[in-house]
């Protein structure tokens, strides 16, 4: 995978570059995390920050929202490779109304699964928690020679908790 990688989707272009102890499997769960969801976040945004403890891969922010309370204005939240238990408990409470989503790349989503519907059980939760999983092949699968991604749920094993 080359240090920098311009992708397009739903007429929109984001270059992703890959970090020096990044791995390219991260790197590309961030860019189909990105294209998957963005008919329905049109403002998605990869690697901002967003005056949290936490970083998120991929960010969705309703922009009149944020001058009220940046917690409220979260929209979307999307996460690839490694989330650890407490970031999970930790979003899953803070952003009620934030869909939220963690990507796995060739990992069994089940135990994962079970933590999360753990973590959100004691919230009172108006968006979904997605988990998704990816595997190898998968870029040639969805990006095209020419940098266009293509990705819809139907082509990958996913997980919706409400």
């Amino acid at each position: 995978m080359p240090r920098k990688l311009k992708l397009t989707a739903h007429d929109q272009s984001v270059v992703f570059t890959l970090g020096r102890i990044e791995r390219p499997e991260h790197v590309l769960m961030k860019a189909f995390i990105w294209a998957l969801y963005l008919p329905d976040y049109p403002n998605l945004t990869v690697e901002i920050k967003v005056g949290d403890r936490y970083k998120p891969d991929v960010v969705a922010i309703d922009e009149a929202e944020a001058l009220k309370d940046v917690n409220a204005a979260i929209r979307f939240w999307g996460e690839s490779g490694r989330v650890g238990e407490e970031k999970i408990y930790s979003l899953a409470r803070r952003f009620p109304s934030a869909h939220l989503v963690i990507a796995k790349w060739d990992k069994n989503l089940v135990p994962l699964e079970k933590m999360v519907r753990d973590a959100v059980t004691d919230h009172d939760r108006s968006a979904p928690f997605d988990l998704l999983r990816f595997s190898d092949g998968d870029a040639e699968r969805f990006i095209d020679e020419r940098g266009n991604v293509t990705i819809t749920h139907n082509d990958i094993d996913w997980i919706r908790i409400q």
